[in-house]
């Protein structure tokens, strides 16, 4: 990432939590069974490239379950595994074994256009490039999903996504019109403005400076804790993964820690004890 060295005061941090999507009133027993059931989870995931001498395990076993209206941080050394994992638990790739679920929705077994269409009504991506189209303007940027699946827009939502990010003066400009900052904050009100059950972000940061970066992880952040979504970030940065809820650590493929209410010092002493520590 360009450098966020310094993180703002944590608001909301220590708010009675996140908003919950709830049942039906009167659902009972089938309410506490609906709010009990992961955004995403994953049982005993492996992924291997290659097969003999070639072959590259780049996860293994790999149990773990994001909870919903939860903000989560995947964090490892490089060659972790930390891209694969979040790429298999979006069905951008297919795991070798192992069973994952987007909410009650198994991945597992699903052809190309099952997940293509997955991908498109439950999942949103923000990822380290900004992928908008220079002939458009950010508001149509924003809407093009939408507009793909042929979803009408809500106003009501779009006015307050727009508000959120800061770029009500800026939705008639061309991508070349704005910052980089602008920019990320265009393809992250991009996501949002579906509700996708989750958010995945591969360093959103990654090509903004300090002050851009910090803007679009408080913006993350704070569309968790005010509007109750879920998003789960790959992130290299000790400081990123600070706005996180909670963050888990992998190793040569594996899960072998986690940290809840994480600051970036913390994060930095388990990042360093994954390059001295044997993973077993």
């Amino acid at each position: 990432m360009g450098g966020v060295r310094n993180r703002p005061a944590a608001d909301g941090r220590g708010a009675s939590g996140p908003y919950r999507r709830m049942g039906r009133p009167g659902a009972g027993s089938e309410m506490m069974s609906e709010s009990s059931v992961a955004a995403v989870s994953a049982v005993d995931v492996w992924k291997v490239y290659g097969s003999g001498e070639a072959q590259v395990m780049a996860l293994a076993s790999i149990t773990t379950r994001f909870e919903k209206g939860r903000f989560t941080a995947i964090m490892g050394p490089s060659g972790s595994g930390k891209s694969t994992l979040m790429h298999c638990l979006a069905g951008l790739d297919t795991v070798t074994r192992g069973m994952i679920h987007i909410g009650e929705t198994p991945l597992t077994g699903m052809n190309d256009t099952q997940l293509t269409k997955l991908r498109r009504n439950q999942i949103g991506f923000v990822f380290q490039q900004f992928n908008l189209l220079p002939t458009l303007t950010a508001e149509e940027n924003m809407l093009l999903p939408l507009s793909i699946a042929g979803r009408k827009v809500d106003p009501e939502w779009f006015e307050t996504i727009v508000t959120t990010v800061g770029l009500k003066d800026r939705l008639g400009h061309r991508p070349t019109q704005l910052s980089g900052g602008q920019q990320q904050r265009v393809a992250c009100a991009r996501a949002l403005l579906a509700r996708p059950d989750v958010i995945f972000a591969d360093e959103p940061t990654g090509n903004l400076d300090s002050r851009a970066g910090a803007d679009v992880l408080s913006f993350l952040r704070n569309s968790v804790h005010e509007h109750g979504q879920t998003i789960i970030m790959v992130t290299h940065d000790p400081v990123a993964a600070s706005y996180a809820d909670h963050v888990i650590f992998l190793a040569d493929g594996r899960m072998v820690d986690e940290l809840s209410a994480p600051t970036a010092e913390g994060v930095l002493d388990k990042l360093k004890s994954l390059d001295t520590e044997p993973v077993h």
